[in-house]
């Protein structure tokens, strides 16, 4: 006996599941406008039931291959896979690109001159159909690059430091004076920062207003040190600022990122202090690990997950022939937690 054929599922038993027309699930799959956000996401759902994928030999030939997006990190391996950051922004941009059957091409690379390389030769290759840019540094080579290249990406980065290039970004500046005013009315009058790398951009950004902020509301003291973001170095710059004695040192510090505000947590631990007795610390990004410490750490937060799929859905409309511009996102809001109190 013969066993019948299952019929193959088409665009038209999508738009039938999701009562829509075979044009509004061809807009949700290009990214275009004309479509609400619970439309479009009835018709992914509709899609996924029935194991409907766009052809992408199609999109293809013409000439419009979205089937593999580029990312290249300039982090050590070891250091990114402790990093809560990326790992919550990448299953952002993945859970996007499931949407479109599309793949994550991730490398690691040095230097910005090697991503530049790396991300040219893949573009002549036709090995991607755009990319995601992070970590801008000021005169960043990856702009003209990519405009010379015509070459479709998203850059992660403030519109100051990505030239011409559609960009998503945070507001870093506000952020930063609502870290340091809160600090203030509590009544810390000596606040520190232990920032990220000093070459990257949004690092700059930070020092900078971090700086105005502090003049603004006349701190005794205000110290800033560069680290590469890693918890070692979050550590030693900790135990640094806390080496000095009761009147020359924070009674809070600012950490650009969750696991050197988690090592910072520890180091004072270790030196007999308490916090947020002896010292108030507050961390960015929260991820699970703000809420896993005791104290639980005040955190600037906002959604990493939702930064990534932002990103995401902005590289599709760039490469169907839309989206350009600046795309900012919400400014990370402040969230007081144990670990942050008034000094003694």
């Amino acid at each position: 006996m013969t066993a019948t054929p299952t019929p193959r599922v088409t665009i038209k038993d999508v738009a039938a599941r999701a009562g829509v027309s075979k044009g509004a699930v061809s807009l949700a799959f290009n990214h275009k406008p004309g479509l609400s956000e619970a439309t479009r996401d009835r018709i992914f759902r509709a899609a996924r039931e029935l194991g409907w994928a766009p052809n992408l030999t199609a999109r293809t030939l013409a000439g419009s291959r979205v089937d593999v997006v580029g990312l290249a990190i300039c982090r050590p391996a070891r250091l990114l896979g402790l990093e809560p950051f990326y790992m919550e922004f990448i299953s952002g941009v993945e859970s996007v690109l499931t949407e479109h059957s599309c793949s994550l091409l991730l490398r690691l690379v040095r230097t910005v001159e090697e991503e530049t390389g790396l991300q040219e030769s893949w573009w002549r290759g036709r090995q991607i159909g755009g990319s995601i840019l992070v970590d801008f540094r000021a005169d960043d080579p990856r702009v003209a690059m990519a405009e010379r290249l015509g070459m479709p990406v998203v850059a992660v980065g403030h519109p100051s430091l990505t030239g011409g290039l559609t960009s998503v970004w945070t507001d870093d500046t506000t952020a930063v004076t609502e870290a340091v005013r809160y600090l203030a009315a509590l009544g810390h009058r000596r606040i520190a920062r232990v920032g990220g790398a000093a070459a990257l951009g949004h690092t700059s950004i930070r020092t900078a207003a971090f700086d105005e902020a502090a003049g603004a509301v006349g701190l005794a003291g205000a110290w800033q040190v560069a680290t590469d973001f890693s918890g070692d170095a979050g550590a030693r710059a900790t135990r640094s600022l806390l080496t000095a004695s009761a009147p020359d040192r924070p009674t809070a510090i600012v950490y650009d990122n969750d696991i050197m505000a988690v090592a910072g947590l520890s180091v004072a631990a270790e030196m007999g202090l308490s916090v947020p007795g002896d010292v108030s610390l507050l961390a960015w990004d929260d991820s699970q690990l703000c809420r896993l410490t005791h104290p639980t750490l005040s955190a600037m937060s906002h959604d990493v997950h939702g930064f990534g799929a932002e990103v995401a859905r902005t590289l599709f409309g760039v490469i169907m022939g839309g989206g350009a511009g600046s795309h900012p996102v919400p400014t990370p809001v402040l969230t007081p937690r144990g670990s942050t109190a008034p000094p003694r």
